[in-house]
């Protein structure tokens, strides 16, 4: 079957409600508009805040193929999904891997969470919470029984700084693991949240100048805070800042 690659932006969900904007309710009008004999599936897509390249195939057998090839790939320990970042702060080593716990938890109390329905993430990419009122936090030291139930996954991702100016970062960004919202929190831990990123980076204070990590309790979720001069460079004021889209795009994927 035929094989279609596109580039979603930022803040269109794979799935979505009845009725809503989605990648999926849009895909019948993009197979009548090119001619396509057969049912378009998506093979891979980012998640609904992310922009970048979304797979489609107009076969079924190949769209679970393909998937099939991005599980194992995982744990074989390849990379087949690399994601680019633009983050504000530089991390301090030039390449590395950012390792942590992560977990659900709901808003407002330390109880842990196993179980929330997500939509946004196909295959192994990050998707969102959809209508629940939780959050994802790292666990630095999750134990064994946590993992066994579940409750903590352990998750890894690659990063290697591409280039660097006026306080901001290109990064690429393999994640090994597939957890929702993965890359944001894995950023925040860098000390460097993604540009865009109004969710999780205010958990990264700063004291004269030094950044470090606040706990989830103790950062209530709010607008990303820049500073007059990025804001300049943006061509932004405060008040539009909301507006900013989370600046991670889904780059490259390898098939076999």
């Amino acid at each position: 079957g035929a094989l279609l690659a596109l580039n979603k932006p930022p803040g269109l969900p794979v799935l979505g409600r009845p009725g809503d904007l989605s990648l999926d309710a849009l895909l019948p009008a993009l197979r009548r508009r090119l001619g396509l004999p057969a049912e378009l599936h998506v093979v891979k897509a980012p998640a609904r805040e992310y922009s970048g390249l979304v797979l489609l195939s107009s076969c079924y057998h190949t769209t679970k193929k393909l998937q099939q090839f991005f599980t194992d790939a995982r744990l074989r320990g390849q990379y087949p999904a690399t994601y680019r970042a633009i983050t504000v702060g530089v991390p301090a080593e030039v390449e590395g891997e950012i390792s942590s716990g992560l977990s659900w938890q709901q808003q407002g109390d330390r109880a842990m969470v196993r179980v929330c329905r997500w939509a946004g993430g196909t295959g192994d990419s990050p998707g969102s919470a959809e209508g629940c009122a939780l959050q994802v936090v790292p666990v630095p030291a999750p134990g064994r029984r946590s993992l066994a139930r579940k409750d903590v996954k352990s998750t890894l991702t690659r990063y290697r700084v591409l280039s660097a100016v006026g306080g901001c970062a290109l990064l690429q960004l393999q994640p090994r693991t597939a957890f929702p919202e993965q890359l944001q929190v894995h950023l925040t831990l860098l000390l460097c949240p993604a540009l865009g990123d109004h969710k999780h980076s205010s958990r990264v204070g700063r004291v004269l100048g030094v950044p470090f990590f606040l706990s989830p309790e103790s950062a209530p979720t709010h607008t990303q805070v820049l500073d007059e001069e990025l804001l300049s460079r943006l061509g932004l004021s405060p008040q539009q800042l909301h507006r900013l889209p989370l600046h991670i795009h889904l780059q490259e994927l390898v098939l076999p």
